[in-house]
């Protein structure tokens, strides 16, 4: 067995990112896609002394649980890995590959409370970042998603089904104007082209929704008609605003040089949980609203009963977790590295009538040194690389009666439980959160408290 053989596997079980593993010559093979039951054909791409890695090929054998994924963009698009399998089985399975990494790391999960899954498999996001590219190079142009395993090809994914039909006709008319009118999307490597990404926002509570196109300042076009044929589509939901920011970053990410206001303003409003937030361009908001309203219960019911707490958010956002749980709090001081996120929430908690919010723009690690007032409970809602070890050094001096981690990435999550374990917490709670049906992540809710040894 050597790099770049096409083997056939056995799935025996599944790990966490969605990786599936066989045993083929007493050696573990871990292939990305691949689910437990299916015989799967896969290249070998990397090979360790105690383990390989290979990228996916087909199934050559339907596992028993199979069913038909209903999306005709599946298989193709990078977007969903998991429509082809029941959703009480991707339940199950994220449930036993969490449940793995906190075994393996020897990471106690306290009273483990399962799984809660999401009501709507699809039409679930509230957000989507499409792209403009092709699908062969040179090609006609394209609007939606990744190429499964390509960095570069775009499929045009306009019945995408996590989103709904409003979506899907904005998508299709934007794709059809530009295409009309030949301008070329923007090419990374040379650096070169107008259209970089349509980004749709859609919120789920009050249907407002936010158009905004991403292109270079390398044609100066009028965007007046695009304007104007956006507002006569017959849409469920009502677009108030339609927005055209200029990046002309050198990297594939969407950098805002400059946001012109097409139309109406340069936000959204959801509600959740009876609260409402201004949802700016940019701002990080999750994108299932509905998921999103079970995962703040849950964190507000790990708060318990009293209500004369003083709550640090760490990591907050606009501000959502902090300003839920602030009818059970005396105080909730919020920290949040991006500036437009921390006034976004300073300006839900104003609009929400929550005097006892105060957000802070700054890094975690440096602002936390600052922070006069010793907290009860923290909360801690990271990105994907977790807590800076420094900010969790911090988190331990402060001493809080309780932490409740929330996390998109139980492989740092553990870790980060290991270190505050090691400085006097103790697990008492945990629990998963499935906010992203037809793939392989999921939230992780953990209530620690403190023991004094």
């Amino acid at each position: 067995m050597k790099k770049g053989d096409i083997l056939e596997l056995n799935i025996e079980d599944t790990r966490f990112g969605g990786e599936g593993i066989a045993t083929l010559e007493d050696m573990k093979i871990y292939v990305k896609g691949a689910f437990p039951g299916e015989k799967v054909s896969a290249r070998l791409t990397k090979k360790r002394k105690t383990h390989g890695e290979a990228k996916f090929i087909e199934i050559t054998e339907k596992a028993e649980y199979e069913i038909d994924a209903p999306c005709p963009h599946f298989g193709t698009c990078g977007g969903c890995q998991s429509q082809h399998v029941p959703y009480e089985k991707q339940l199950e399975f994220k449930m036993q590959s969490v449940k793995k990494l906190f075994n393996n790391d020897e990471v106690p999960m306290g009273e483990f409370q399962g799984i809660v899954g999401t009501d709507n498999q699809y039409e679930y996001r509230n957000k989507m970042e499409f792209s403009f590219g092709d699908f062969e190079k040179g090609g006609e142009l394209c609007l939606g998603m990744h190429v499964k395993g390509s960095s570069f090809k775009i499929v045009t994914t306009d019945s995408c089904m996590l989103v709904d039909e409003d979506y899907r006709k904005i998508m299709k008319m934007v794709l059809e104007y530009f295409r009309e009118k030949g301008f070329p999307h923007y090419k990374v490597m040379s650096r070169e082209g107008y259209l970089r990404n349509l980004i749709i926002r859609k919120a789920y509570n009050t249907q407002e929704i936010m158009v905004n196109l991403v292109a270079t300042s390398q044609i100066d076009f009028d965007l007046e008609e695009l304007k104007s044929k956006l507002l006569e589509l017959e849409l469920k939901g009502k677009l108030v605003s339609i927005l055209h920011t200029v990046n002309d970053s050198l990297s594939d990410a969407v950098i805002a040089d400059k946001v012109n206001i097409l139309h109406g303003k340069d936000y959204i409003t959801e509600e959740i949980l009876g609260l409402k937030f201004k949802i700016s361009p940019l701002a990080f908001f999750q994108t299932n609203s509905k998921g999103t309203e079970k995962l703040y219960s849950i964190v507000r019911e790990f708060l318990g009963d009293e209500e004369d707490k003083t709550i640090f958010d760490l990591y907050c956002g606009t501000g959502t977790i902090g300003q839920i749980t602030a009818a059970k709090a005396k105080k909730v001081i919020g920290v949040e590295i991006i500036e437009e996120a921390a006034n976004a929430a300073n300006e839900n908690a104003k609009l929400n009538g929550l005097s006892n919010c105060n957000f802070i723009a700054g890094d975690v690690t440096k602002v936390i040194q600052d922070l006069k007032e010793s907290p009860d409970i923290i909360i801690l809602d990271p990105p994907r690389t977790g807590v800076h070890p420094k900010a969790l050094q911090y988190v331990v001096d402060f001493k809080a009666k309780e932490i409740i981690y929330v996390s998109c990435n139980p492989k740092t999550l553990v870790q980060d439980l290991k270190f505050l374990e090691e400085k006097g917490y103790e697990i008492q709670k945990s629990l998963l959160v499935d906010m992203f049906p037809n793939t392989p992540h999921v939230e992780t809710v953990v209530l620690m408290s403190r023991v004094d040894k």
